[in-house]
């Protein structure tokens, strides 16, 4: 248990440093695609991303926690390996992600599982704010990101239009939100992360997409339906 703790700081450490380490990421490259789009729909705007700061703060809160107080302590230890196979290739992703969408597409994808598998694992009773909301706001954000890095790579490469492709991933976003969280009835941060990147869709297409502004705000509505739900259910 005492390595994998050791590990999980490690690798927390790697994935805070390597932002200072790489250049700046706004967005894969248009010129990497056969169909260039100067800004995809199903990114949100910029302002969204601010959510890596509380990310890796948490992430940093847990992994010391981990490490100096629950090394030995089992409902801990679940989360670890999942909790490195995410973070560790988070580590790689801001170097991958300027030169290869597609590598970086299913890296994303295998963070995202792992992520939401250790979330799921993540004893909601057991020091709730130190172990189960690190994973799940880690899981949510991650759970919307490998649907846009989906999304534009799908409308970069013309399989859809760029309508079609933040659509159908808004849609797969909501599916796999709403089946997560009703896993979790008593942490509220994964749905709330998720509502944090929707809402950072509507604001990136008002004015500009209303189609997609709407579908993003239709999905707000729906997570928010299913996050009073679980409220009612778990009182």
């Amino acid at each position: 248990m005492t390595a994998r703790a050791i590990l999980l700081l490690f690798v927390t450490l790697a994935f805070g440093a390597a932002p200072f380490l790489t250049p700046p990421f706004r967005g894969y490259d248009p010129a990497l695609f056969p169909v260039q789009i100067a800004r995809p729909s199903i990114q949100p705007a910029g302002y969204a991303f601010g959510i890596w700061s509380v990310i890796y703060l948490w992430l940093l809160v847990h992994a010391v926690t981990s490490i100096w107080k629950r090394r030995a302590v089992a409902a801990w230890d679940r989360t670890r390996w999942p909790l490195i196979t995410a973070i560790a290739l988070g580590s790689a992703w801001l170097s991958i992600a300027p030169v290869a969408p597609i590598a970086a597409t299913v890296t994303i994808l295998i963070m995202a599982a792992a992520a939401v598998t250790a979330f799921l694992l993540a004893d909601t009773e057991t020091d709730r704010w130190l172990l189960s909301a690190p994973t799940a706001i880690l899981a949510g954000w991650l759970s919307a990101a490998a649907a846009v890095s989906t999304g534009v790579v799908i409308a970069g490469y013309g399989w859809l239009s760029d309508t079609g492709a933040a659509l159908t991933m808004i849609a797969a976003t909501l599916a796999l939100a709403a089946w997560v969280q009703r896993r979790k009835p008593r942490m509220p941060v994964y749905g709330l992360t998720v509502i944090w990147a929707l809402a950072g869709i509507v604001v990136a297409n008002a004015g500009i997409n209303p189609a997609i502004a709407i579908a993003a705000g239709l999905g707000i509505g729906v997570m928010a339906l299913v996050l009073g739900r679980q409220v009612t259910v778990t009182r």
